[in-house]
């Protein structure tokens, strides 16, 4: 392996960048906490603030159908609330829930934040997060939230980044493990532990459009960074 596709090496010799090294994942995931504190976990009216519409503006039979979720997202995204597109992913609905997409998030975005350099991760988000928010909206409505979609996204793009050029500390295991998950999630197991219904489109989303971006990104160039 030559010079040009070694890992780079993490800041202070240690595997896993610090806290300091990776400033957005960081401030991503305590927006995520401070959301769970606002809205006790989803259950108060400013839970409906950070959906990606607003279901108290409109009636249940708007998001019964395609259309009617279509209509609903245009006229929410007409009125500016733009921010709505994103804002899901800071609404959590357990503490499991939160502890493991920021565990998960920590582990795999610190690593590319440091290694591929904060431009890619802000890029990688942004998409993940939309493609996600979008996709579960559409086939379920308003109802549902979390950093999964944007997980499974740090999670297909570094599985597929890590074949073209080896550089993150990613178990085999996580992918047989996050592919296992999301395919259970489509079926009725969860309801029947006890762990309620899961955002199955947002993953699918998240991840099929991190696995797009590792594949039509350039490469990065390493760098060591202060």
């Amino acid at each position: 392996m030559d010079s040009s596709t070694s890992s780079p090496i993490t800041p202070g010799g240690r595997w896993q960048p610090a806290p300091r090294h990776a400033p957005i994942v960081a401030g991503v995931i305590a927006l995520a906490v401070v959301a769970v504190w606002l809205t006790r976990m989803g259950q108060n009216s400013v839970a409906a603030s950070l959906m990606i519409v607003d279901p108290r503006w409109f009636s249940w039979e708007d998001f019964s159908t395609l259309t009617g979720r279509l209509d609903a997202l245009a006229i929410t995204l007409s009125g500016g609330q733009v921010w709505r597109l994103l804002t899901p992913d800071f609404l959590h609905f357990s503490w499991t829930h939160i502890i493991f997409n920021a565990v998960m998030l920590w582990f795999l975005g610190s690593q590319i934040e440091w290694i591929d350099g904060r431009p890619r991760l802000i890029l990688l988000l942004l998409i993940t997060s939309l493609g996600s928010n979008v996709l579960q909206y559409l086939v379920s409505g308003p109802l549902f939230g979390g950093l999964s979609g944007a997980v499974y996204g740090v999670l297909g793009y570094c599985w597929l980044s890590q074949r073209r050029m080896p550089r993150f500390q990613f178990p085999p295991a996580l992918m047989t493990f996050a592919v296992a998950w999301m395919v259970i999630g489509f079926t009725p197991l969860p309801e029947l532990l006890g762990l309620g219904r899961m955002a199955n489109e947002a993953h699918l989303g998240g991840f099929l459009v991190g696995l797009l971006m590792a594949f039509a990104l350039p490469l990065p160039g390493f760098r060591g960074r202060k």
